[in-house]
């Protein structure tokens, strides 16, 4: 796939008329495979705040969970180990539920909705993360989520006993309500985890599936398109607060090309990394009328849950998007 903006290449203008001088480095931890389209937003955001600064501010990424644990990234930004990171919020549900605003099941299920959804749920976020010493730059949706299994599966009942990779609250809860075992598995040890027999499904996208190459031990992907979630990446409030106003510019610049990048990098990857999982050898297609209608069933108790857990700023999150639609 060929996409024609870059990041780097959007700032190489601004980056021209500003004298050299000696970098801040900022090292940014990304949890995804190097060639995960989150990652390669990531770097190229990197490239264009370091060329719009005129190198005053340089962004090495480390993907693959290779400076810190996806678990531990949110943790490390926001005690200053490292000044900017990414992270997928909704895996910190136990500091507060609203961070999984966008895992409520069968609420958000297409690209625009999720957008939708992030935008209302943004001034909220970023009121919890100002808390917590974190400033939100920008987030980028994966595909929808589908079911990965090592068998062919027609009804919940099918799941029952199956060790389930979880990497949420939302994804234990998943599991316990369908019969399945929950294992907290890292993106980064997907692979060796179904290869060795740790885990047997997960629900995910078409994207880490395709990264990780799971054809080589599950056997079908079944679409549900039960939600979107996010990855975020943060700087730290206290890094942010010492920023110039005009290297804030840049970067607030390159940030929102990121996510437009992101969202259109996204969507373009969901039919791509389903061919790929095909190709693979994995049965790929929707999920039966009646396993979906199970499933929402089980959704509906989870959002009810969510809800509850989440209280009033859950609530008008939920609310809103309702009002939008």
């Amino acid at each position: 796939m060929t996409f024609t903006k870059t990041l780097a290449g959007s700032c190489i203008a601004a980056a021209v008329a500003m004298p050299a001088v000696a970098a801040e480095k900022w090292d940014m931890p990304m949890a995804y495979a190097a060639s995960n389209y989150h990652s390669e937003v990531g770097a190229e955001f990197a490239q264009c705040v370091t060329s719009g600064t005129g190198g005053e501010i340089e962004i090495t990424t480390h993907p693959g969970g290779a400076l810190f644990a996806g678990a531990d990234i949110k943790r490390a930004v926001q005690t200053g180990q490292v000044p900017i990171g990414e992270r997928l919020l909704s895996g910190h549900q136990n500091e507060n539920a609203v961070f999984g605003y966008d895992n409520v099941p069968f609420l958000a299920t297409s690209f625009d909705d999720a957008e939708k959804l992030a935008d209302i749920a943004r001034p909220t976020i970023e009121k919890l993360l100002a808390e917590q010493n974190l400033t939100l730059l920008y987030s980028v949706p994966w595909p929808p989520q589908g079911l990965y299994f090592n068998k062919e599966i027609n009804s919940v009942s099918d799941m029952k006993g199956v060790k389930f990779r979880s990497y949420n609250n939302s994804t234990s809860r998943f599991a316990e309500l369908t019969g399945m075992l929950p294992v907290t598995i890292e993106a980064a040890e997907i692979s060796q985890a179904f290869a060795t027999g740790v885990a047997e499904a997960m629900i995910s996208s078409g994207a880490t599936g395709y990264d990780r190459k799971v054809w080589e031990s599950l056997s079908h992907f079944y679409e549900v398109n039960s939600w979107l979630p996010r990855n975020s990446v943060m700087v730290n409030s206290d890094v942010w607060a010492s920023v110039s106003d005009e290297n804030k510019a840049v970067i607030t610049g390159c940030a929102e090309t990121a996510a437009a990048n992101g969202l259109e990098r996204a969507k373009s990857y969901t039919k791509f990394t389903m061919d790929g999982l095909a190709e693979g050898g994995m049965t790929v297609g929707p999920a039966s009328d009646a396993l979906v209608e199970e499933l929402k069933t089980i959704g509906d108790t989870m959002a009810a849950d969510w809800l509850e857990a989440a209280g009033e700023d859950g609530k008008a999150i939920i609310d809103a998007f309702k009002a939008a639609q």
